[in-house]
């Protein structure tokens, strides 16, 4: 199966590198998907969007991501996150109470994009 290089980047840590067979993720512009062979692109990643990568080992790895960008080269997919976190890191309880009771806006939807990436990585 066809392979690129990609790593996961935000500002507090470096979350992944390796190689994957596809990257999804939530920008601007809508969901993209990225396979080995796309044509080079720069996307605005969405405030709280999911970020999802398929490893070449075959493991799902998915993140709540807050901001950024997404750069595809020809050998190479870069996702530079302001801050992510993996889904398996994510307490699902604390996250349902911050939505209950988030005091603004921006809380909220950073629970929420928590709780969707925590959905995503349970989806076949």
């Amino acid at each position: 199966m066809a392979e690129i290089a990609a790593q996961l980047v935000a500002v507090e840590r470096a979350l992944w590198s390796g190689t994957a067979t596809s990257i999804t993720a939530q920008t601007t512009e809508g969901e993209i998907g990225v396979l080995p062979g796309h044509e080079p692109l720069l996307g605005q990643l969405v405030e709280n969007g999911v970020v999802v990568i398929r490893t070449s080992e075959g493991e799902k790895k998915v993140a709540s991501v807050k901001g950024g960008f997404l750069s595809v080269a020809p050998d190479k997919v870069t996702i530079l996150a302001d801050s992510a976190v993996w889904a398996d890191e994510v307490d699902s309880a604390d996250a349902e109470s911050r939505v209950q009771g988030a005091e603004n806006e921006h809380e909220k939807a950073q629970a929420e994009s928590e709780l969707r990436a925590v959905k995503r990585l349970q989806e076949k």
